[in-house]
């Protein structure tokens, strides 16, 4: 599940592990903290609490490393380089 706010500096996405019973005979995975992604003009940072810490951690993508994971995501594995835009 997930939703979509749109805020004045930032579009918020909320990712939400909610519960999918697993197949018949499969191991159940633990349910993970929420992701919180927030789509700034010049960065995405990315949020999840860990309960271990107790605290919650953060990841800041600049537009071109989000460019390139949403590149990777479509390619086979290997090492890339990206012909800059414009």
């Amino acid at each position: 599940m997930f939703s979509i706010e749109h805020e004045f500096d930032a579009t918020v996405i909320t990712l939400v592990d909610d519960f999918a019973p697993p197949a018949p005979g499969a191991p159940t995975t633990p349910l993970q903290e929420d992701v919180i992604i927030h789509a700034f003009e010049e960065c995405v940072t990315i949020n999840q609490y860990d309960p271990r810490l107790g605290e919650t951690r953060t990841i800041t993508l600049s537009m071109a490393q989000l460019r390139d994971l949403g590149a990777a995501l479509d390619l086979p594995e290997g090492v890339y380089t990206r012909a800059p835009q414009g």
